[in-house]
Parts: structure tokens; C-alpha cells; sequence
């Protein structure tokens, strides 16, 4: 009787403790709700439809309304998210993905098997700008309400990272049918926050999803500020117009850590900033134009001076931090050098060009423009900049060779799902040439090809990087661009603000984020 007393008396004070803690644990999440966060974009997205996007500001946007079957860690752990995991078959040519159970989208209507197959084969039929992603899946078949099986001929090595992309987002079957083309401005997903409004070139208003899945938002409101202008971003932080602003100048960096209210974040990142050239019209069909420039534009210097460090110059198209990375010689500023090229590929004297680019999208995007323009000027090389905002600028660019009108581009590239396959192949490969890619400079070389092909198909790491190492190698002698740096992210948050993710995605997450004051 003694023991069941002592027992009994154990029980009552574990569920005493229990109770305490749950509700600690709830007083401190109802102290944590609340309140409404703006963070400040550089750049608009140009849709929300994943059909349609093709952006860092429109995969951050997306990222709080629509989820994707996986997410990346920033790490660079592949994690379940709205699937809940996956089997690979033993020739490798068939991927079981398992469905969580019990997701609505913001609509009411089920995410399940038929959902995943619907957006998976709308996201191939429609020619999205990311179809590379999942285009080697022949079939999308549907083994149950909750399973989904994917199949390829060949083993498609970087598979499951690809389907962790942001833009391989799952929308709605039904308000996809409802809003039509007007979807890619009234998304509708399962995420932590439900899209409200977006001014094109204002902001983009969310509200928290009381009915999430998963751990609900803190957050009552979110907004996305599209502010171009880097100095109007920072002083908008500095005075509390907006909570956080992305891609503060490094020049300010060190003045805002001294202002109280102010922290500024620096994070990894896997973009390259590179200026491309359209090889199909003259003089960037001579590679010897090419490697002129790359030898006339000092990078030590812009990434030293311009960026004060917060980058790196290039040794290879993708950033040291991806997979299949191999680093070359790098071309090492030489004025003289890039004069006896431009020489030899009869241009003694020089040529005009026209140098397109964007402002607000990349960190002092502008400003480095405007150092390019100056030092392609000191080797005869006269570039007229022609600045544009960011959607009107990509669809200049998006188009066939034969209607291009851009000469001299700058872009970036992310290779955001960790792996080679995602920073070469769209950019390099034939099939991938604009419009229905992202190769603007319409590289065509077979022998790039078939590397980069090799290396999506085979499963063995080791062999994969020998490929890529070898089609980096021609890459950097065929120098379709004026390769650059990689950069570095550089935010600034509010005193108060709590719980944002800084991804190397270059995305400021704020699913977890929260006001502390």
C-alpha cells in the first residue's frame, strides 16, 4: 500500500511538472505573438506563379505562402517538408515520395497525391523558367492518395535537392483553375502565411495562416517592400520604416553596427556575379574579345574596394561552396594583355558596346556596373550602361538569339540546391538557351553538353565531379562571360526583431521571426 501511495504521490508531481511546463511554454508563445514585420527587397518578382518565376525575390516571397515537397537547411541539409520522405528504387530510375497527411491549401482544398502530380506536370507542360529542374522525370504516377511516384530512364543524381527549390512550389490545383493567368498574382498554397495583396513595385502583403499544418507563424502581418535604391533601404531601416532591409552596402555596414536600434547580419551565400556576353553577335563571337575583357576588368579591386571584402573573386562559374566546384586560373587584371587580344582580333582602336543592367537586384549592382563600364573604357571598350528595373529586365534578356538586342548583360546565379548540376546546366547546356532557359549567352559546345549530361545521370559523386571539373575547364577557355565574384550576403535587422533565418538562398526567412519589443 506503501508503494502504490509513493507511486501515485511520483505520478501527480510528473503531471504537476507536465502541466507547468505546458503552460510556460504556451504563455511564452501568446507572448510572442503579434505584431506586423517588414523586411525591404531590392527588386520586385517578376510572377508568383511557379510556372512563371524565376527570382530570389520571388522565391522569398513564395517561400512564406507556398512550400515546396523539400527544403534546404542552410546548412544545406535536404529536409521533408510537405512530403514527409522518400524511397529511391535499386536502378535508381524510379523516386517513391511520401505525402504528409492532413495539409489544406489557404482555399480548404487537400494537398495529396493528385496535388503533387498536377503541379509536377504543370510545372514540365507549361516549359516553366525552372523546368530543368525536374526535366528528366518521364511519368508522374499517383500509388495512393499520398504517394507520388517519379520516373526517369536514367538515375538523375541531383533529384530530390532540385524538388527542394522554392519555385518547385505546390499551388493550388483549384485556385489555379479559378484565377487562371491571374494566378502568378493571387498565389494560393499550404504555407505559414496567406498572400493578401502585392502592389507591383510597393510591397507584397501576407497574413498569418491560422490554419498552418505545422507550428503556426507568430507574425499577425508580413510585408515585402520593394525599395530599389540601396541608400533608401538602409535609411528605412535606420529610421524603422521597415524592420530589415536586404543587401545593405558594405560601406554602410560599419555605420549602422554603431547605431543602437540596428544589427547587421552577414551570411553565406550561393550566388555568382558574373557579366555575360552575347557570343552570337560582334565582337563577343571572337574568344579572343572575350578573354580581353576578362583580363581588362580588375576584380581584386571591385571585390577590395567596391565591396570591401564581402565577396570573392572568381576562380570558376559556381561558388566554391557547391558541389562539382573546380577552381581555375584565374584571369588576372592586364590592361596590356587585354590590349594585345582586342589587337589581334582586329580591334586596335577599340568598339563600342551597350552594357544592360539591372539595379537594386545584387549587391552594389550599380556601382560595380558603373567600375566595368570605367575600366573596359581605359582599353578602348566605350559601354553605354543602360540601367532597367528588374522584370522589364529580364524580358529583355529572356529571348532567342536572333531577337537579342543585349550585348554586354550583368546577372547572378545561385546555385541555390547545393549541387553543379544547378549552376551549370541551365546556363551552359544548348537546350537551356533563352527563351526557354537561362543560357543568355547562347553557348553552343557539344562537348559541354555531353558532360554536363553525364554528370545530371550518373549517381557516382566521384565521377560527377570529374565531369564537371572537366566542363568547367572548357567553360572558363570558351569564357561566355567576364566572370566576377561570388558574393556575400549583408542584411540589417531591427533591435527587437527576433527569429529571422538568413539562407544562403539568399532569402531573409521569417516563418519563425518575431517582435520582442
Amino acid at each position: 500500500m506503501r508503494a502504490d501511495r509513493r507511486s501515485l504521490s511520483v505520478l501527480i508531481l510528473i503531471l504537476m511538472l507536465a502541466l507547468t511546463i505546458t503552460a510556460g511554454t504556451i504563455q511564452a508563445r501568446e507572448a510572442r505573438e503579434g505584431g506586423e514585420l517588414t523586411i525591404a527587397m531590392g527588386a520586385d518578382p517578376e510572377a508568383m506563379d511557379p510556372i512563371e518565376a524565376s527570382s530570389a525575390p520571388a522565391s522569398m516571397a513564395m517561400l512564406h505562402t507556398m512550400e515546396s515537397l523539400f527544403s534546404m537547411t542552410p546548412e544545406g541539409e535536404i529536409e521533408p517538408l510537405l512530403a514527409e520522405g522518400y524511397e529511391v528504387s535499386e536502378d535508381g530510375l524510379e523516386y517513391d515520395i511520401y505525402i504528409r497527411e492532413g495539409i489544406e491549401f489557404h482555399d480548404g482544398s487537400y494537398f495529396d497525391a493528385e496535388a503533387v502530380k498536377f503541379n509536377l506536370e504543370r510545372f514540365l507542360d507549361e516549359e516553366a523558367p525552372f523546368s530543368f529542374l525536374i526535366d528528366e522525370v518521364t511519368e508522374i504516377e499517383i500509388v495512393d492518395d499520398y504517394t507520388v511516384r517519379l520516373h526517369t530512364e536514367e538515375p538523375f543524381a541531383p533529384l530530390i535537392n532540385h524538388l527542394s527549390h522554392e519555385l518547385v512550389a505546390m499551388a493550388s490545383p483549384s485556385a489555379v483553375e479559378e484565377y487562371g493567368e491571374d494566378f502568378a498574382v493571387n498565389p494560393v498554397g499550404t504555407g505559414a502565411f496567406e498572400f493578401v495583396e502585392w502592389t507591383r513595385g510597393d510591397k507584397i502583403v501576407m497574413e498569418r495562416n491560422e490554419n498552418y499544418w505545422g507550428e503556426n507563424a507568430y507574425l499577425d502581418r508580413l510585408n515585402f517592400s520593394i525599395v530599389p535604391e540601396d541608400s533608401t533601404r538602409v535609411v528605412q531601416v535606420e529610421t524603422g520604416e521597415t524592420d530589415a532591409a536586404m543587401f545593405v552596402p558594405p560601406r554602410e555596414q560599419s555605420r549602422l553596427d554603431e547605431v543602437d536600434e540596428v544589427n547587421t547580419v552577414q551570411a553565406t551565400s550561393l550566388r555568382t556575379i558574373y557579366t555575360g556576353f552575347n557570343i552570337e553577335v560582334e565582337p563577343y563571337d571572337d574568344v579572343r574579345v572575350r578573354k580581353a575583357l576578362n583580363y581588362a576588368v580588375d576584380n581584386d579591386a571591385i571585390v577590395e574596394q567596391i565591396l570591401e571584402g564581402a565577396g570573392r573573386p572568381s576562380d570558376a562559374p559556381i561558388s566554391p561552396d557547391i558541389f562539382g566546384h573546380s577552381g581555375q586560373e584565374k584571369y588576372e587584371y592586364d590592361p596590356d594583355r587585354a590590349r594585345e587580344l582586342l589587337a589581334e582580333a582586329g580591334y586596335e582602336d577599340g568598339f563600342e558596346t551597350t552594357f544592360h543592367h539591372p539595379v537594386g537586384r545584387y549587391m552594389m549592382d550599380d556601382t560595380i556596373a558603373q567600375a566595368i563600364q570605367s575600366q573596359l573604357d581605359d582599353v578602348g571598350v566605350e559601354a553605354e550602361l543602360i540601367t532597367m528595373e528588374w522584370a522589364t529586365y529580364l524580358e529583355t534578356l529572356q529571348v532567342a538569339p536572333e531577337e537579342a538586342e543585349h550585348e554586354l548583360y550583368m546577372m547572378g546565379w545561385g546555385a541555390v540546391t547545393g549541387d553543379a548540376d544547378y549552376g551549370l546546366y541551365p546556363m551552359f547546356h544548348s537546350s537551356q538557351m533563352a527563351p526557354y532557359g537561362w543560357d543568355l549567352s547562347y553557348l553552343d559546345h557539344p562537348e559541354v553538353d555531353e558532360l554536363l549530361e553525364k554528370a545530371r545521370l550518373n549517381p557516382e559523386p566521384e565521377l560527377r565531379e570529374e565531369f564537371y571539373a572537366d566542363a568547367i575547364e572548357i567553360i572558363w577557355d570558351e569564357v561566355p562571360w567576364l566572370f566576377l565574384h561570388s558574393e556575400v550576403q549583408i542584411n540589417a535587422v531591427r533591435e527587437g526583431v527576433e527569429g529571422l533565418v538568413h539562407h544562403p538562398r539568399e532569402n531573409i526567412i521569417a516563418i519563425d521571426a518575431y517582435l520582442s519589443e
